[in-house]
């Protein structure tokens, strides 16, 4: 008890920091709450200063956030909630029943990411399995449909399969047949991410000698597939568990398209109408999510590991395998770039109603938007700024995450609360404190997408720890320096730069995504999310003006995946006896 009492107290601190920004959020906006509640509930009355002041009375904002913090939180320990102030109703049963439709849609998407992942690593573990496994597989099919937009699939699937195939409903939330499309759109994305991961490392955990030894023996291969699994799952569980929790709270747009009453879509609406009850609540409802679905990923790693873990019996699941020379990564970064260069040779604000919605052309290779504007000039002006701020955001991420994931004990109730916290809402509450701008889009996805990266170095710094190498190193005298940077960092950092390299396109999706909800620089920059978005409500007629950023998205993530492949540690005497016995060994 005494030994979890500070892990405890940091993690009731950090949680307590959160909700009480997300108290001074109104304040913190310099905006009138008064105001914002009144145009909330009625845009066309008049906010004259009594009817303002009613407002401020009915609520308790004269008395400041403060007082109204203090009354929240006093409720709480009663069991209430307190009350909406947008519709005046209850706020717990709203946010129960809210959170009862997210953990259901929740549920079905992990259903169709699993298959989808059992997909994406079937061929791993069948090679595997026979000891035929060489080389590095590229995965760019993995990697394109995990950089597809969420919102994009939904909408596919919504117009395609819903309204005109006719075949699942494509709106509401009635049974479970309604279930189907939502869990679809955000299943498969995640399930190819997740597939990806284990995928990556399952070749180290069939070139553990343990899996040697068990083919040598003529066990099936059936069965080494299966504990290979098992050995990969505890460094993909912390993951696995933010992914429960991002999928609770951070599916707003699969929640609008299908108009279904989740937690992620309730919190998003009352952030923006600054109804502080429910966002208060609704946030910690994910945060107390977060804090149980990491505690029973911990859980279960430590089961599948078993007395290996205590013991320190474990084999490093890192192998000093050469770099990938695989060409892809080349054809992807021409083709990318092919684009890019022909679309800055064209003018992205040019307007031509006489061409609105026209389809693919030599005048127009990528059609016209709804203004008449040329799509390749605008994807191509656009992949500077979208590229270079996802570039720049991805390798501040992975270095805040590594380093905060070899601090496991300080980082964990940071990975979880962040994680709690939807893009969206941090974009909020990053422009409370700066004031908004063009760097606000950057700053609200940093302050979020390190939580994955920290979490899948703890996990693995975990595993790597009770390796049997690391102790006979430790027995030979070997200092913590050396421990860290010769066997530490070459297990750990490969792989989670690799993950960083995956979640690529996904950050440059939040980024522009934010700034077209005016959190940032917003219409008429050509920024990729801000064209998905613009070019959404003409998906059905003018399909090409969606696809044409949604096809670079995939491309970039393929280029991401195939370009992990050549990311190794710098071993020494690289090509020489050194490197030639390591491999060796790690065979």
């Amino acid at each position: 008890m005494r030994r979890g009492a500070p892990g405890a107290l940091w993690r009731a601190a950090v949680v307590a920091a959160l909700l009480c920004g997300i108290g001074l959020l109104p304040w913190l906006s310099r905006t009138d709450p008064a105001l914002t509640v009144l145009e909330a509930r009625s845009a066309e009355r008049d906010p004259a200063p009594e009817v303002l002041a009613a407002i401020r009375g009915e609520l308790g904002l004269d008395a400041g956030p403060v007082h109204l913090l203090g009354r929240w939180l006093g409720g709480l320990l009663h069991g209430d909630a307190g009350h909406s102030w947008i519709s005046g109703g209850a706020v717990l049963p709203a946010v129960t029943t809210a959170l009862g439709a997210s953990l259901l849609l929740m549920a079905a998407a992990l259903a169709v990411a699993a298959v989808t992942a059992a997909a994406v690593c079937a061929r791993t573990l069948r090679l595997g399995a026979r000891r035929a496994l060489t080389g590095r597989r590229t995965g760019g099919a993995a990697a394109m449909l995990a950089a597809l937009p969420e919102f994009l699939t939904a909408s596919v699937l919504a117009t395609v399969v819903g309204v005109q195939l006719g075949w699942l409903p494509a709106l509401g939330w009635y049974g479970p047949r309604w279930l189907v499309l939502p869990a679809l759109a955000i299943g498969l994305p995640t399930g190819a991410l997740l597939g990806r991961m284990l995928d990556d490392a399952l070749p180290g955990a069939f070139a553990e000698p343990w899996a040697r030894a068990a083919a040598a023996r003529g066990i099936p291969g059936r069965h080494i597939a299966r504990h290979a699994l098992r050995r990969c799952l505890p460094g993909l569980l912390p993951n696995l568990g933010l992914f429960v929790v991002g999928l609770t709270g951070g599916a707003v747009a699969v929640e609008q398209i299908f108009d279904i009453p989740g937690l992620g879509r309730l919190t998003l609406d009352a952030a923006i109408a600054q109804d502080l009850p429910v966002l208060q609540t609704g946030t910690l409802a994910l945060v107390a999510l977060a804090a149980a679905v990491s505690g029973l990923a911990r859980l279960a790693g430590r089961a599948l590991l078993g007395p290996a873990l205590r013991d320190g019996a474990l084999v490093t699941l890192h192998r000093p395998d050469a770099p990938d020379r695989s060409r892809l990564p080349l054809a992807h970064g021409a083709l990318l770039l092919g684009v890019i260069a022909l679309g800055l040779t064209r003018d992205p604000l040019a307007l031509d109603t006489a061409a609105r919605l026209r389809a693919p052309s030599w005048a127009h290779p990528f059609g016209t938007d709804a203004l008449g504007r040329d799509l390749l000039a605008r994807v191509g002006h656009g992949a500077l700024t979208t590229l270079a701020l996802a570039l720049a955001v991805s390798a501040a991420a992975l270095l805040a995450g590594v380093a905060l994931g070899l601090a496991p004990r300080l980082s964990r109730a940071l990975v979880d609360t962040a994680n709690a916290v939807p893009s969206v809402l941090a974009g909020l509450l990053v422009t409370g404190v700066t004031g908004g701008g063009p760097a606000t889009p950057a700053l609200a996805v940093a302050a979020v997408a390190w939580a994955p990266l920290a979490a899948h170095t703890s996990a693995l710094l975990r595993q790597e720890l009770a390796t049997t190498h690391l102790a006979a190193t430790r027995a030979l005298g070997a200092g913590r320096a050396h421990v860290l940077r010769r066997a530490l960092l070459p297990a750990v950092l490969p792989p989670v730069t690799r993950h960083a390299l995956l979640r690529l396109p996904s950050v440059a999706l939040a980024l522009a995504s934010l700034g077209f909800l005016g959190l940032g620089a917003g219409p008429p920059s050509p920024e990729w999310g801000l064209l998905l978005a613009e070019n959404h409500p003409y998906a059905e007629r003018a399909p090409w003006a969606v696809l044409a950023p949604a096809a670079m998205l995939a491309v970039l993530g393929a280029l991401a995946v195939t370009a992990s492949g050549g990311v190794r540690w710098p071993w020494p005497g690289r090509g020489g006896r050194a490197s030639s016995a390591a491999r060796e060994e790690a065979r």
